[in-house]
């Protein structure tokens, strides 16, 4: 008997080990500064673990939108993907946390309730099934319109985007009296063409890579909603890796999107320019309307808390960071 085993174990030693591929569906094209340091980071995680742990992107959108994307994650045909947070906010609905429009004044602001949430908030997305590897933000979303908006009258009667599985965005909009129109990202571009919409709001480094300015005239710089990406694989496929073979995951990813937070901040900006630079006029938004227009917001998230669309007490949480940062840096909040 104890020969047998010695010769099975001896068997299993021999026996190449079954390489794990991760195939990870993204919106972003190919070409892109993002795709290079994506692909750059499979090919190191590939060299350092002999060829165990594989990934392979499609990028482009080519996979379909988050809806098909996640339906491909449950039959198996794809094991991740980058998503914004309305994505699997049906997984996870207190991801749209950040997002929530006019939350924050600044990227300060959000950088320092991040540093005490964003582990809380991964913890979650974990427990929900999907393992990832840190938040990268694009920077603030700003209004980009085909007629100047100043002021809440000049969003009247417009259809403005919102991105699909996100409904507190949606409650948002209503609760503005506006006309939202629930689109998957990779439609927008469609629906800016065909006057299926009026208004997007995203940020200027991201409407460049999506070609969304070339469908716009006027930007209003305000910061409307604080956006992120992040990659998530499925858990139980990413478990199939071996724990050591996990960490050089996590670490080569890890780095990458650290990376990407930083950078994009900076992208983000120049991005901003290079719309003004390409002839899309700037429009300021009246500060007072700004005011009335956060106060509305924050009472409709108030309300949605109340009805359980997220996490009241970490919504509470987030409000006291901002509370905190703002008595330490003399910064004014809503009144």
């Amino acid at each position: 008997m104890r020969k047998l085993f010695l010769i099975l174990a001896a068997l299993a030693i021999s026996l190449p080990v079954q390489a794990v591929t991760l195939k990870i569906a993204t919106a972003t094209p190919d070409g892109t500064q993002w795709m290079d340091d994506m692909r750059s980071g499979a090919k190191e995680i590939k060299e350092r673990t002999e060829g165990r742990v594989q990934i392979k992107y499609y990028g482009g959108g080519i996979k379909g939108d988050d809806k098909k994307v996640l339906g491909q994650i449950r039959i198996r045909q794809l094991q991740g993907g980058a998503f914004t947070p309305s994505a699997l906010a049906s997984q996870y609905s207190d991801l749209n946390l950040y997002g929530m429009p006019l939350i924050f004044n600044s990227e300060e602001e959000a950088a320092y309730v991040r540093s005490r949430l964003d582990a809380r908030l991964q913890k979650g997305l974990e427990d929900a099934g999907f393992v990832n590897f840190g938040f990268a933000t694009s920077g603030f979303a700003n209004i980009m319109s085909n007629t100047p908006v100043s002021s809440l009258a000049d969003l009247k009667g417009k259809r403005v985007w919102v991105p699909e599985g996100d409904p507190i965005s949606y409650a948002s909009m209503k609760a503005l009296s506006l006309s939202p129109v629930t689109l998957p990202l990779t439609d927008v571009l469609t629906g800016l063409q065909t006057g299926l919409i009026d208004i997007v709001a995203i940020p200027p480094y991201v409407a460049l890579i999506l070609q969304w300015h070339t469908k716009v005239k006027f930007v209003t710089r305000v910061p409307l909603v604080y956006t992120f990406g992040f990659m998530a694989v499925d858990k139980k496929a990413f478990e199939k890796i071996s724990p050591e073979d996990q960490a050089i995951v996590h670490e080569v990813m890890g780095r990458i999107y650290e990376n990407f937070n930083k950078v994009n901040l900076v992208d983000n900006a120049a991005a901003f320019d290079a719309l003004l630079n390409g002839g899309i006029k700037s429009v300021e938004f009246d500060q007072e309307e700004f005011m009335k227009t956060r106060k509305v917001l924050l009472a409709s998230n108030r309300q949605l808390g109340e009805q359980g669309k997220f996490s009241l007490e970490l919504y509470d949480e987030m409000m006291r960071y901002l509370d905190e940062y703002r008595s330490q840096h003399g910064a004014s909040g809503p009144d």
